[in-house]
């Protein structure tokens, strides 16, 4: 086990020299490392995603093959989510960090086979996209699990929800830059080569430093008390302990929930908007540019306020270690921002007030994940950082195709309005009235949840500070008593 081989490292000294902590400047380079493998990651995902019209048109696909570039992603997360927590916890951080950084790059590469005009391709270059697209998404639960890992093994405790906050945040920042980068980069079809050339930098870079700057599991000397005794269980154990632990069941339903909630909102966006006027992607005659942007905007400020507010509350709780508030608190916020975004967006003409709400939906909303994060590991201890937070996000990932599956359930058709932006088919724009109530109504349902029945102890933090008190005596212990 990682610690156990830190705690080795020290030599056999007695338990009081294991107060003798230590960090390395190291740790930013290698947090620096994850960040932007994390970026990178993200912004594979949904390369596609804003320029798909032109990516069907270049490649003679339909727009149904190119969504499928996303949704492999999910696809192949949840069964490979179980692989990437055994490899995290059983052959360490560094395994992982480079393994991931190797997949993302390759698969980034092979994707601008598909544009390479010497070999003459035609049909098939579809497909080297596509093998593209799954060696990314086999890079991303290794990444995505990282970052509790990391801040647990190189960062003293009063860093540690920092840390995980700034390598967890850098996967929603990738997903910023792809909806804006694309569009900049691809005005016309003719330019989704160049596109693929510059999304392929990011993942070179990250590989680069990855395989270079990363040498070693663990540090030398351990940050922190929970980093020189940790005892983490073997992986099959680990499952079995989380499977049996109810504070962690009740927070992987409510924060897994919480996970594809948003994960629904993002991709749903435009479409519960467009109907009411409000869109990015279609514009009839006559209207105005600025709701041609509108749907774009409240996007980027729920991702940009949701960074922020995971800054901040980050920065709070390495402070207070008030965990079960601050999650408490934000995820509250976040269930009465979706109700009044779910009554105002099926107002018009109410655009101030639905920026205003995805803001506020995205500054408390966002703030949960890398807090969550850290309580996993907190009300899981002494299992495996990436077992605790893996189980998480694949639970996440699972709880996301069944809310987008029956969000869209609940649509229904409604003839042509004249104030509607939508991209209409022959059969009209759907009315999304129903799926943005149930989603408010879910929220709302499992912070209640969440408020009412999570408790749990901080069994990291008090094994460290029983480290601590150990340690305290031994080192004032007097020296000259004889031996038993």
């Amino acid at each position: 086990m990682e610690g156990a081989e830190a705690a080795s490292l020290l030599g056999e000294r007695g338990p009081g020299r294991l107060a003798q902590f230590k960090t390395y400047r190291r740790r930013w380079f290698l947090l620096a490392a994850v960040c932007l493998l994390n970026c990178s990651n993200a912004m594979l995902w949904l390369t596609f995603a804003p320029v798909a019209d032109k990516t069907a048109a270049y490649f003679h696909i339909s727009l149904e093959m190119v969504n499928w570039l996303s949704i492999v992603y999910l696809l192949i997360s949840i069964p490979f989510g179980l692989v990437a927590t055994w490899v995290l916890d059983s052959m360490g951080l560094r395994c992982a960090v480079i393994l991931s950084a190797w997949l993302n790059m390759t698969g980034s590469i092979i994707r601008m086979f598909s544009v390479l005009k010497f070999l003459s391709l035609g049909s098939q270059s579809y497909w080297y996209l596509f093998i593209g697209q799954c060696l990314c998404a086999l890079a991303q639960p290794l990444i995505i699990f990282s970052p509790t890992k990391l801040a647990a093994l190189w960062f003293p405790d009063h860093q540690r929800a920092t840390a995980n906050m700034i390598a967890s945040m850098s996967n929603p920042l990738g997903i910023l830059i792809a909806n804006v980068l694309s569009p900049a980069l691809v005005p016309e079809g003719k330019h989704i080569p160049l596109m693929l050339g510059v999304y392929a930098v990011p993942a070179v870079t990250a590989c680069a430093l990855a395989t270079v700057g990363i040498h070693e599991k663990v540090p030398p000397t351990p940050p922190s008390a929970s980093a020189t005794n940790s005892t983490s269980q073997p992986f099959l154990t680990g499952l079995k302990m989380l499977l049996r632990n109810k504070p962690y069941i009740i927070l992987a339903v409510c924060f897994g929930g919480g996970i594809g909630m948003f994960t629904c909102f993002s991709a749903l966006l435009e479409q519960i908007l467009c109907e009411k006027g409000y869109s990015n992607s279609y514009m009839k005659p006559g209207q105005q540019k600025r709701s041609q942007e509108f749907a774009g905007l409240n996007g980027a400020l729920f991702t940009v306020c949701g960074l922020l507010g995971a800054f901040l509350l980050g920065l709070y709780v390495d402070r207070t270690r008030k965990f079960i508030e601050s999650t408490k608190i934000s995820f509250c916020l976040s269930a009465l921002a979706s109700i009044v975004f779910a009554v105002t967006s099926r107002f018009r003409h109410q655009a101030v007030t639905l920026a205003i709400t995805s803001s506020l939906f995205g500054f408390f909303g966002f703030a949960i994940y890398p807090i969550a994060m850290e309580l996993a590991v907190e009300c899981s201890y002494p299992v495996g950082e990436g077992t605790s937070t893996g189980l998480i996000f694949v639970a996440s990932q699972i709880e996301g195709v069944i809310l987008m599956v029956l969000l869209q359930a609940l649509t229904v058709r409604v003839s042509e309005d004249s104030s509607s932006t939508c991209a209409l088919d022959q059969d009209g724009a759907l009315d999304w009235t129903t799926p943005v109530m149930v989603l408010a109504g879910l929220c709302s349902a499992m912070a209640c949840f969440y408020v009412i029945f999570f408790h749990t102890d901080y069994k990291r933090l008090h094994a460290e500070t029983n480290s601590g008190d150990l340690v305290k005596a031994e080192d004032t212990a007097p020296a000259d008593v004889p031996e038993a």
